[in-house]
């Protein structure tokens, strides 16, 4: 645990360092979600309507943008060989590279889903539905990403195939979260969406681990 942390703590001194991917992120996310009432209009029942799925697509792109260097820059500079031999299994190095993108990415993109979300018409009482399944879902899209970036480490276009990767094995984790946040709006039973939406968290967090290590064992053979 001790040289798991201190991994973790590695890679959120070197995200502080080049803060850019995180604002980066954060800014996409919210520039992004401010081009919906421009283009759906400036009805408030409509956007109320639609700001769930606004909320969750919008972090879904958001929290692909800084996947492509999750591995690619120890791959590049020989960190990952390093990382490798450092003791640590390799599904426990992909976990704790995870972990440092939820906390230097999703965790930003949860703080800023709020403001979004007032922004777009959403009621005070739903926001902290809003808030916890976007917290369960950005853990379940750090999994995926992950995952999917240590499997395609060192492939050819591997920056267009990480997003073609990512989203269909995302998709899930949208539908039921802002379909909990739908259902609240609409006076519906929304515990069963999220609900599902936790059970996907705990089957990918034993499983993207495990692929990722295989990922990463193959990248530096």
């Amino acid at each position: 645990m001790r040289r798991f942390r201190a991994l973790v703590a590695r890679d959120l001194r070197l995200a502080l360092r080049h803060g850019a991917d995180t604002l980066g992120a954060v800014l996409f996310f919210l520039l992004a979600g401010s081009l919906f009432p421009l283009a759906l209009g400036p009805s408030p029942e409509l956007l109320r309507r639609m700001a769930p799925g606004i909320v969750w697509v919008c972090a879904l792109l958001a929290a692909l943008l800084p996947l492509d260097r999750l591995f690619g820059a120890e791959l590049e500079d020989g960190a990952l060989d390093q990382l490798m031999l450092s003791g640590l299994p390799a599904p426990a190095i992909a976990l704790a590279k995870m972990a440092a993108h939820w906390l230097t990415t999703g965790l930003p993109l949860l703080l800023a889903a709020g403001p979004l979300g007032l922004m777009l018409g959403m009621r005070l009482a739903v926001l902290p539905l809003l808030l916890a399944g976007l917290g369960l879902g950005t853990l379940v899209l750090s999994l995926i990403g992950g995952m999917a970036a240590a499997i395609v480490l060192g492939a050819r276009r591997g920056g267009v195939l990480l997003p073609l990767l990512v989203l269909p094995l995302a998709t899930p984790a949208l539908i039921f979260g802002a379909a909990a946040v739908d259902s609240a709006q609409a006076g519906l039973n929304w515990r069963p969406d999220l609900l599902l939406l936790a059970a996907f968290l705990a089957g990918g967090l034993p499983l993207c681990p495990l692929a990722a290590g295989a990922g990463l064992r193959a990248a530096v053979e």
